[in-house]
């Protein structure tokens, strides 16, 4: 099953794992410390680029009289639509740019350009999966509540659908993001014939969402009209997809591990840290695909420091990369395309029953626990270099 001892499975003693959690709460101090007009400059300016794209490309739209000129602008829109949902959206719903005190740039009253309601998206993230990341049974955000993509949640008959799920998923992600994060309905609700106030919330903001895209727009371009609205479902899809893709990325490759909820139980903040290390996965990416990702590209920085400007997390990472190889953990990271195959071959593969997988639920390589390390552990230090062996050294000597 799932990883129930995070110390044990990282080959590291107590001590370590606090020693660790003390040079990240350094580091995460010392960031903090320095945010300043450099920070404050950025975000306005990206907020700035986005709002002059989304303008801009509207006008190559309804205005170019070329197949060409409309499809060079229906891009442009979806790429302005991807920065202000991942690198505007996301991050300022974080509470990464609070500390400027600037009620426009706030996570309190930040409203983003998709379906789903900013309120109702920071409890079901900021709050349930970056506190629970990937723990069994507390992160609804493993495979979504409509994958399965891990050994330990059971096979179902329905997840041999799921290749077909994951398609319709990344075409329709912001829907997928709005109808995952509706809280349950309690038994009072149930019994109840009026609307709870988050089906308000996001029977509310679907309205305005759509009348914007699919009937202002529309009505603003005259006789263009089923241009722009054809232009605006291309430019959704596009951002859908791949907000889907640096999503999937980010956890679910090969070495983005999941917990039981034993793992919880008297959890330090070290021990918090060291599971968004081993929990989430990066992608290589240059300043463009950077900035397009939302900077997420570094999700295991943005999952160290959630409220840390996304534009530090370049410089943070090489700080992260040290402390790996200090302690010996994993970095996971790789291309976008191995990340994304990875990702792909878990989905295929765990559409099937168990009893047609080879390894096992300790030593898959999408879902791993302790136990494959029982009776060949590596912990210490090396008896000839001084060097601590942790859970690096003990893959690699698997």
């Amino acid at each position: 099953m799932a990883i129930t001892d995070i110390k044990e499975y990282a080959h590291l003693t107590q001590q370590d794992v606090e020693a660790l959690g003390f040079e990240l709460d350094a580091l995460r101090r010392d960031v903090a410390e320095s945010l300043g007009e450099k920070d404050a400059t950025y975000i306005r300016r990206t907020i700035a680029f986005q709002r002059l794209l989304d303008g801009l490309a509207r006008l190559v739209i309804h205005g170019s009289r070329t197949s060409t000129g409309v499809v060079l602008g229906i891009t442009a829109l979806g790429v302005a639509k991807s920065v202000e949902n991942m690198e505007i959206g996301h991050n300022v719903s974080h509470g990464q740019w609070d500390w400027m005190n600037d009620p426009e740039i706030h996570s309190s009253t930040w409203e983003w350009d998709q379906v789903g309601p900013s309120s109702q998206w920071k409890y079901a993230h900021n709050f349930r999966h970056h506190k629970y990341t990937n723990v069994l049974g507390m992160d609804e955000d493993v495979g979504f509540g409509v994958m399965r993509v891990t050994r330990d949640q059971e096979w179902r008959p329905i997840h041999l659908v799921q290749p077909i799920q994951n398609l319709l998923l990344a075409a329709s992600f912001e829907w997928g993001i709005a109808l995952h994060d509706l809280l349950p309905p309690s038994a009072e609700d149930k019994a109840s014939r009026r609307l709870r106030p988050p089906v308000r919330d996001l029977l509310g903001k679907i309205a305005r969402q759509m009348g914007k895209d699919y009937v202002l727009f529309p009505v603003l371009s005259g006789r263009r009209w089923r241009r722009t609205l054809k232009a605006n479902l291309v430019a959704n899809l596009l951002r859908n997809v791949w907000s889907y893709v640096v999503i999937f990325c980010g956890h679910f490759p090969d070495g983005a591990e999941k917990f039981t909820l034993a793992e919880l139980e008297d959890e330090s903040r070290a021990e918090w840290y060291l599971r968004q290390m081993l929990g989430t996965a990066n992608f290589r990416a240059g300043a463009v695909m950077a900035f397009m990702s939302g900077n997420l590209c570094y999700q295991i920085e943005h999952h160290l420091f959630p409220d840390i400007p996304s534009n530090r997390y370049a410089e943070i990472s090489t700080a992260v990369r040290g402390l790996c190889e200090k302690y010996d953990l994993p970095y996971t990271t790789g291309s976008l395309a191995r990340q994304y195959l990875l990702t792909l071959r878990t989905i295929h593969k765990l559409a099937l029953p168990n009893r047609f997988l080879r390894a096992t639920s300790d030593d898959a390589p999408e879902t791993a626990s302790e136990a494959k390390f029982r009776g060949r552990s590596v912990l210490g230090a090396d008896p000839v270099t001084g060097r601590l062996r942790g859970l690096r050294t003990a893959l690699a000597a698997r």
